[in-house]
């Protein structure tokens, strides 16, 4: 027969085993919910360049870029939370003060440790593709009309961006190792070979390290390389050379207004095709800039009236 146990005790009891699977959880909630530790903070004042530090360090990172959707890469400037944000940082990758002359004073006070300036790397020129060559810069090297002395848009070749993930990687002490295969490349350039003989007209200089990496016309340029309107003699003959050569049609890029493309466009017939240069739609993630060249490549085949294809996995 059952013994009666005091009601007491049992509340007792109860309130026991309360406690216990109270403790319980909370040791397994501590133990499961330990503070991750904090990952190294990656900004970069564009965001082609935090598209190349995301393939480059994955989930090792956090990365952050400073231009907005409606700024043009030439065209970025600090506001204090952006310069906040700098602070923070472990590492900051710019291009130079060539091409953004507006947040150098800045980047010059930083640690040389925590700065890396593109265009002090070694980067492989448009003219000397598959050499590499050091591109050092100052600021006077920019020629009176405005266009750069060296192609600042470096991004725009695999191999130059492969070497910036390989500079990223070493100051993070990551295995390096590329963010676009020479598979993919080779990919790439046979999608776009058919095209070697094809010319166009594009809204500013910017291309010349994609064509010459892929063998392909260089285009016309309503514009110079660092956006800037041309005199009314370079326009006369831009036309001139465009009806010449038959171009094909005209790129735009989406954070320019295209007004002087459309009245060229308008002027010669010619379809007007949008290339998104700076990966703005570009989601950050591991394959980044992978996938960033390949919707290039389909915004290029466009023009000519190609269709995309898939790249291979790396």
């Amino acid at each position: 027969m059952m013994k009666n146990i005091p009601l007491t005790k049992m509340l007792h009891y109860n309130n026991f085993l309360r406690i216990v699977s109270f403790l319980s959880a909370l040791t397994a909630h501590i133990a499961f919910a330990a503070p991750e530790i904090t990952k190294p903070l990656i900004i970069t004042t564009i965001k082609p360049l935090a598209i190349i530090a995301q393939s480059a360090v994955g989930d090792q990172a956090r990365v952050e870029f400073l231009q907005s959707a409606a700024q043009s890469a030439h065209g970025v400037s600090l506001p204090v939370s952006a310069l906040k944000k700098i602070d923070r940082a472990d590492l900051i990758i710019w291009i130079g003060e060539m091409f953004e002359f507006r947040v150098a004073k800045p980047m010059a006070l930083l640690p040389e440790e925590r700065r890396i300036t593109v265009m002090q790397l070694p980067m492989i020129a448009p003219e000397d593709t598959g050499r590499q060559q050091e591109v050092g810069y100052q600021r006077g090297e920019v020629h009176d009309h405005g266009e750069f002395s060296v192609d600042p848009h470096v991004w725009l070749n695999p191999e130059n961006a492969n070497l910036i993930a390989a500079e990223i990687q070493q100051r993070l002490k990551l295995p390096v190792k590329a963010i676009i295969s020479a598979e993919q490349i080779a990919k790439l350039a046979a999608e776009l070979a058919p095209l070697s003989d094809k010319q166009f007209l594009a809204h500013h200089d910017a291309l010349g390290h994609f064509t010459s990496l892929f063998n392909l016309q260089s285009g016309f340029s309503i514009r110079d390389a660092n956006g800037a309107s041309q005199g009314v003699r370079s326009q006369y003959r831009l036309r001139q050379e465009a009806i010449a050569s038959a171009a094909s049609c005209i790129f735009i890029e989406p954070q320019y207004a295209d007004r002087d493309a459309q009245v060229i466009a308008d002027e010669l017939s010619l379809p007007v095709a949008l290339i998104d240069i700076q990966g703005l739609d570009q989601a950050l993630v591991g394959d980044a800039y992978a996938s960033f060249m390949q919707t290039l490549t389909a915004q290029f085949k466009s023009c000519f009236g190609g269709s995309p294809s898939r790249l291979p996995s790396p």
